[in-house]
């Protein structure tokens, strides 16, 4: 079982992700173990969007910028999703 928190800016993804990752385990793409054991992932609502557009190279750089990420960051995915 794991949980989402949607998250809609870059304060409420810090928030949660230091809040839950204490005494846990920090993965990858968004994901952690909180310190009993239970999997989050901390979303913006932004890369939920960004990953839903209909330009497929766009998608690809988000999605690619993501899975370089431990907790995601808001700029570099708008970054990624413009090609910088």
């Amino acid at each position: 079982m794991s949980l989402v928190v949607h998250c809609q800016n870059q304060q409420e993804v810090d928030y949660f992700w230091e809040k839950l990752s204490a005494g846990g385990e920090i993965v990858e793409c968004g994901w952690l173990k909180d310190k009993f054991g239970l999997s989050w992932q901390i979303v913006p609502d932004v890369f939920l969007e960004l990953i839903q557009d209909k330009d497929q190279e766009k998608v690809e750089r988000v999605m690619k910028a993501m899975m370089q990420m431990k907790k995601l960051d808001i700029a570099d995915v708008e970054r990624a999703a413009r090609g910088q």
